[in-house]
């Protein structure tokens, strides 16, 4: 964790939070930006009234649609309700005079991030790291099956049309944040908008979803207390999110291009985490999916993860970014894009 401030000083944030939450106890608070971020900023603000967490967009290089603060807080707030765990909403600021991009302010939650490790004493048995495994599996499924008009999100997106749409943005996403050499990246985009496969069921999608953008319980290990960084959530085709889960998901016999495409370490290495293929048959008998198409989902999400890290170069390039962990993503690009056209030629999941 770094002691940076940058992006919510606290002689800024500190008068606003003590009006909008209607306690003067806010007005001197100390600000800590989370690190680990590679997108939104996450701070974790302390004052005599409490704890609260605040997200905003990154200090520049902002591309049209992309860290939707709203859309972060409008997911979350509707989900409340529901078996999808997140945190409570206290406040969304759409202004963007006082930070300089919108921000939300939400409840902290007790619990653990986890990324390539877990911690000291936690989920030690290999059943345990089972668990998680399971109840990231089965929040997910609980997701996919929430009815988006019955908590009021029939107007979060646009389903008809999910997939032809998102194999465009990303491909926008990929001209504006465009690297030399990379020529294989626009070979998978036209593959993938060749190839694209029948939606079976719309629902509410989470866009980014895995284990790092959860919050484990601190002391029942496969209980998920919050789901988080829903800046990419809509209306759309449910496999894509479990598409970007296996993606994500490392596993312990990896080889060598999926290490060298490893943009984000993940526990899911470690022995009892149940393996992709695993993820994949709990997944359809709790969605009750045809999975047979899975591999184009999984070949898009290594093609959205490449066009994310071109976009973390170039905010790097640009001085934009706020943090650490940023070396070696150039490095990530040409593995991620192999290991997508590879996925989509042979239909194995890599």
């Amino acid at each position: 964790m770094t002691t940076t401030d940058a992006g919510a000083e606290p002689r800024t944030i500190g008068p606003y939070l003590a009006e909008v939450l209607r306690d003067e106890a806010w007005a001197s608070p100390t600000v800590t930006l989370i690190a680990g971020g590679k997108s939104n900023l996450t701070y974790r603000v302390c004052s005599p009234a409490g704890e609260v967490i605040l997200r905003r967009p990154p200090l520049g290089h902002v591309l049209p649609t992309a860290h939707d603060m709203v859309r972060e807080y409008t997911a979350m707030a509707a989900l409340a309700p529901t078996a999808v765990p997140v945190p409570q909403m206290l406040h969304l600021c759409r202004d963007a005079a006082l930070l300089g991009q919108p921000f939300y302010v939400m409840q902290a939650v007790d619990g653990h991030v986890c990324r390539e490790s877990l911690p000291a004493g936690y989920a030690d048995r290999a059943e345990q790291r089972r668990a998680i495994g399971v109840g990231l599996v089965d929040v997910l499924a609980d997701l996919h099956a929430v009815v988006p008009a019955v908590v009021g999100l029939e107007e979060f997106g646009r389903p008809e049309g999910y997939l032809p749409r998102q194999v465009g943005r990303w491909g926008k996403q990929w001209d504006a944040t465009r690297i030399a050499g990379l020529e294989a990246l626009d070979a998978l985009a036209t593959d993938l908008a060749s190839s694209l496969p029948a939606t079976q069921r719309s629902t509410i999608v989470h866009g980014d979803y895995r284990l790092d953008n959860t919050m484990l319980h601190p002391a029942e290990p496969g209980r998920i207390v919050a789901v988080l960084d829903w800046e990419l959530s809509t209306l759309g085709d449910p496999l894509a999110d479990l598409g970007m889960l296996l993606v994500y998901w490392s596993q312990g016999d990896d080889g060598d291009v999926r290490n060298r495409a490893t943009v984000v370490p993940a526990a899911t290495v470690l022995e009892g985490f149940p393996d992709r293929s695993q993820v994949a048959e709990q997944y359809a008998r709790r969605s009750g999916l045809d999975l047979e198409p899975l591999p184009w989902y999984v070949a898009f999400a290594f093609f959205k993860l490449a066009v994310v890290c071109a976009g973390i170069v170039a905010r790097a390039r640009g001085g934009a970014m706020v943090g650490e962990g940023f070396d070696g993503i150039e490095s990530r690009i040409a593995p991620l894009v192999e290991l997508g056209r590879a996925t989509l030629s042979d239909g194995r999941l890599h």
